[in-house]
C-alpha cells in the first residue's frame, strides 16, 4: 500500500480502475458506492474458506469489505466509507481478492 493520503476518486479515475478488474461491477451510489463482485464454489466449504481469506486479507490492509455469504456463492463489496466513495484502497483490495480465488 502507498502512503499517500486516501482520497475520493474522480468518476473517470473509476472507469479506468474498474477497467482493469474482471468480474466487478458499480454497485450503488452517492455515500454508498462500492464495486462488487460474485465468487462462486463448488461446495459450501470452499466459499467458507474464501471468506476467511477475504478476512484475514481485510485485516492485513486496514480495510474491511461488505460480504453475502450463501451456499455455494459469496458477494464480496468494496467501498471507502471515509471518503464516502470509492478509493485506490478499493481497486488494491479487489485485485487481492481475486487472487484468492478459486480457493
Amino acid at each position: 500500500m502507498s502512503s499517500a493520503p486516501v482520497r475520493a476518486l474522480q468518476a473517470t479515475e473509476v472507469i479506468v480502475a474498474l477497467s482493469q478488474l474482471s468480474g466487478w461491477r458499480l454497485s450503488g451510489d452517492g455515500d454508498n458506492v462500492a464495486i462488487e463482485k460474485s465468487f462462486t464454489f463448488a461446495q459450501h466449504t470452499h466459499a467458507l474458506l474464501f471468506v476467511n481469506s477475504v478476512g484475514w486479507l481485510s485485516e492485513k490492509l486496514h480495510h474491511h469489505p461488505e460480504m453475502v455469504l450463501t451456499y455455494q456463492r459469496c458477494v464480496v463489496r468494496w467501498n471507502t466509507h471515509d471518503v464516502r466513495g470509492l478509493s485506490r484502497l478499493d481497486f488494491e483490495a479487489a485485485t487481492q481478492t481475486d487472487a484468492l480465488w478459486p480457493v
